[in-house]
Parts: C-alpha cells; structure tokens; sequence
C-alpha cells in the first residue's frame, strides 16, 4: 500500500457530497487518500505536468520523443476509392 506524507483522507460518502470543494483543493496542489469503510482505494491529486510525465515515459524507455510538431505534418494525402463498401460486401457474400 502507498503512504503519502501530507495526504489527508476523505470518505467516498464524503467525496461524492462535496466533490466541487474537493476538486479545487486538488487544482490548488492538495492529494487525498479516498477510502471505502476505512479501506484506502485511490489517491485523488494534481496531474502532473505533461513535460514531467512525457520525460519519464522517454527516460524509461516507453516513448520516444517527436522529432517534428504534429502540425507540420500537414493534412493525410486523399486516398482513391478503389471499390464503395456496399460492393465490397455484395461480392464477399456472393462468395459464401
């Protein structure tokens, strides 16, 4: 189980009544342990910061970063329909 130092606890009875001032003190920095009948079953938190995250997942090996902005891709080539799909259904179940 994962202890954080901090961390206040809140009740999922709790949490759902008064989810709105829960997730504002989340958006200030806050975490919390949620619990069900005293049974800690998640941790409520800030995101972390996408640069952070995407550097971990680049660090272990899991991504690898973008050599180029998606926006200078520009749009997908257009693609020639070879055959409309109600055709293509016709002829595969003529085949069987």
């Amino acid at each position: 189980m994962c202890y954080m130092a901090g961390v206040s606890t809140v009740g999922i009875r709790e949490l759902r009544q008064n989810l709105s001032k829960y997730l504002r003190r989340v958006e200030s920095g806050e975490a919390f342990r949620v619990t069900d009948r005293g049974r800690q079953v998640a941790l409520l938190g800030p995101l972390p910061e996408e640069s952070e995250f995407t550097d971990r997942l680049v660090a272990s090996g899991r991504a690898i970063p973008a050599r180029l902005d998606i926006v200078s891709l520009g749009q997908p080539p257009d693609r020639p329909v070879v055959m409309p799909i109600s055709e293509a259904l016709r002829e595969q179940r003529e085949e069987d």
